[in-house]
Formats: structure tokens, C-alpha cells, sequence
């Protein structure tokens, strides 16, 4: 397979491997056929409005990952492909001769810099590069679900919970808890969590927000104060869940 066949074939008989088996995290809408953005904002706003009509309030937390695909490390992705996927033999070789043995140089003011090994990233503007980020960060479902807290990845992650709001001090505490564990298995595989870009808000019914007395919640050592609206996957959502001003519109379908 050489040229940009190769990396096409291969994404898509990976694909089909991963589907049959189930080895894809079930809420991991980015880079998979049928599922786009629309689908996320959809799972993620239903779950919230099904709450909402249980008198329960729900607490998301929108996720800034600084430089996912530049920042996949090598060694640690093709064990991962090796012990979670089941990769081996010939299709391990070719996806190490894949990811590994690559170089850059930088040309600047007429000069080149020396040829430095690339160790980390996935090669981007190929179909594949962003399907082996996916599997990279597969963990992180099981990082989250420990805590019982519901994941959504696209590109950012989403991560929320519901409760009554009797407990919201609770629910926020374990929400902590769980960002504590994202951001140790973050540091683990070489990725950053972006505090500064996160938003965390409530969203609830119009009726029960006012009342609410947590406004701010941890996250690594930053303390985020909750926002009334955030941008979600292009979409602005609000704490209110009146989506007025967007029509809960989704700006770019992208099916895989």
C-alpha cells in the first residue's frame, strides 16, 4: 500500500474490525461513520433535557485538550493498539512503520534546521492519523465511567452528571474527584488539560437554577467559575435549556 491508498484502506478495514468487535468507546462520535457532531449535541442535549424533566440538574464540564493529535506518544500509542485492540502481526508492523520513522526539518530565512525524529503525533491530513488519536484516548471512557459519570468525546471531551439538586454539593465533589483522575491519566499519556479553556456551567429548568448555591467547581488546580453559556460543538448552550438564541442548530454535519 503506498501513496494515500494505503493509509484510506487501512482506516477503513479498521474500522470494520473495530465495529464488529465493539472496541470503540460507545459514545465516541468523532471519526466514525454515522456519527458526526450532530449526533453528539444530540446524545449530550437529550440526556440533559430527559434530567430536567426529572426535576434532576445536571453538571457539565467541556473539556479543553491542548494539542491532542501533535501530542500522541509513539511508544504508548502502539501498546495500546497491542493490549486494548488486539492489533498484532502484520497489521502492527504496518501501522508502526506507519506512526514511527518520521522526521522534520524547519526552513527559516533561507537556512535548514537539523533533521530531528518526530516521536509524538499522529500524521495529520490523512483519514487515519485522526482514527489513532481515537483509540489513544479510548481510556479515558473507562477513566470517567469509574466515577459514574457519563463521557462524550468529538474532539474535546464532555464530561457531565445528573443529581437532585438536594446534592449538589455532592455531585460537584464527585465531580472533582473524577476530573482529578482524567487529568492524572491526561499527564500519564502525555496530554494536557486546558483549565483555562474549559467552561463549566449547570443546565437545568428555569424554575430550580436560581436557587442553586455551587458556582464553582476544581478543576486540576483552577478554580472555574460556572458559566450561564457556553459553545458546544458550535452550538451555544445555555444553563437554562432554552436554546432561543441558536435553535438548537447544528452548524456542521460531518459524517465520517
Amino acid at each position: 500500500m503506498v501513496g494515500h491508498i494505503g493509509p484510506i484502506l487501512a482506516a477503513a478495514q479498521l474500522h470494520q474490525y473495530l465495529v464488529e468487535h465493539q472496541l470503540l468507546p460507545c459514545r465516541q462520535s468523532a471519526y466514525r461513520r454515522s456519527h458526526s457532531t450532530e449526533t453528539a449535541i444530540i446524545d449530550v442535549l437529550s440526556d440533559a433535557f430527559t434530567a430536567a424533566d426529572e426535576q434532576q440538574v445536571t453538571l457539565m464540564g467541556l473539556l479543553d485538550l491542548s494539542a491532542v493529535f501533535d501530542c500522541v506518544d509513539h511508544e504508548l500509542l502502539l501498546y495500546r493498539l497491542r493490549h486494548n485492540f488486539g492489533f498484532s502481526g502484520v497489521v502492527l508492523k504496518w501501522l508502526t512503520s506507519f506512526v514511527t520513522g518520521r522526521t522534520h526539518q524547519v526552513a527559516f530565512n533561507g537556512q535548514l534546521s537539523p533533521v530531528q525524529p518526530v516521536l509524538y503525533g499522529v500524521p495529520q491530513g490523512s483519514c487515519l492519523g485522526p482514527l489513532l488519536c481515537v483509540l489513544y484516548t479510548a481510556e479515558l471512557s473507562q477513566v470517567v465511567a469509574q466515577h459514574r459519570l457519563t463521557l462524550h468525546q468529538y474532539a474535546d471531551c464532555q464530561i457531565y452528571d445528573d443529581m437532585p439538586p438536594s446534592d449538589v454539593l455532592g455531585g460537584v465533589t464527585r465531580f472533582e474527584r473524577c476530573l482529578v483522575d482524567v487529568e492524572k491519566w491526561m499527564r500519564a499519556s502525555r496530554l494536557r488539560l486546558n483549565a483555562s479553556k474549559t467552561k463549566i456551567l449547570w443546565l437545568v429548568s428555569k424554575r430550580i437554577i436560581d436557587n442553586l448555591s455551587v458556582q464553582e467547581v476544581k478543576v486540576v488546580s483552577s478554580t472555574i467559575t460556572t458559566v450561564t453559556s457556553a459553545r458546544n460543538l458550535r452550538v451555544v448552550i445555555d444553563s437554562r435549556l432554552t436554546m432561543s438564541d441558536h435553535v438548537a442548530a447544528v452548524c456542521r454535519v460531518g459524517y465520517y
